[in-house]
């Protein structure tokens, strides 16, 4: 039963042109040390070796920079004595609007193929993700949840599956009622049985008639009022309108 899962666990089928694939041979490449100094290593097989920092190299690097900050400036030194009176770039129109028109085209551009490719999306049908959007929907599926579930997704033996197997039989209603049902019909109860005197102490505790003396049967006398009751009530003749 378990030898095509014994043997498919150690296959494992991969296809070279898949994306994850591609771009971790893109990554290998990009990190490769042997290939970023195979350039260099093809110029010393040539037969000639020129170090770096040799007096050549070093007199045309300086050149190269003499001359690329020359031109640099080129711009800077014809465009001196033709500057307007702002004090900075923001207080001229043309510039400003100049700037504003850059940002909304640098906006539109880095847009541009958000906008185009926002309505193409390209997932395998195999995915992982997919496959497991597709199991969640079936186990929330309300038609599914009503019936027997007979497609596993795991192998039956499993340590998990068993233990949730027992899980599941420990809260099964039926299982949980099945001791009552055997039980029902075969009890009997005596009246001098534990619980018979429990409950019979319990219904004298909780009795209303003992518990509670109405107060149409006390005896009582009324008493003086008290002297605070006597002001009140003159004082209560006097200001009263009739």
């Amino acid at each position: 039963y378990t030898e095509a899962w014994d043997a498919d666990k150690t296959s494992i089928h991969v296809m070279p042109d898949t994306p994850t694939i591609l771009l971790a041979k893109a990554n290998a490449a990009n990190v490769s040390q042997k290939l970023y100094t195979q350039a260099w290593e093809d110029t010393k097989k040539k037969g000639y070796d020129l170090r770096a920092d040799a007096i050549p190299i070093r007199s045309a690097k300086a050149s190269r920079d003499i001359a690329s900050d020359y031109k640099y400036k080129a711009t800077h030194e014809k465009e001196k004595g033709h500057y307007i009176g702002c004090r900075t770039a923001k207080e001229d129109p043309k510039l400003s609007w100049a700037a504003r028109a850059m940002l909304l085209q640098n906006d539109r551009l880095y847009r541009k193929a958000y906008h185009e490719s926002k309505a193409q999306i390209h997932i395998p049908v195999d995915a992982m993700s997919v496959q497991a959007a597709k199991e969640c929907q079936t186990l929330v599926s309300d038609v599914d949840y009503r019936q027997h579930l007979h497609q596993w997704t795991c192998l039956p033996d499993q340590n998990d599956v068993i233990h949730a197997r027992k899980a599941y039989d420990l809260q099964s209603d039926n299982v949980y009622k099945s001791d009552l049902e055997w039980l029902r019909g075969i009890g009997w109860v005596t009246d001098g049985s534990v619980d018979v005197v429990k409950a019979k102490k319990a219904q004298e505790l909780l009795n209303e008639r003992l518990y509670r003396t109405r107060p149409e049967e006390l005896k009582f006398t009324s008493i003086t009022d008290a002297p605070d009751v006597v002001q009140a009530k003159i004082n209560a003749l006097q200001i009263s309108d009739v």
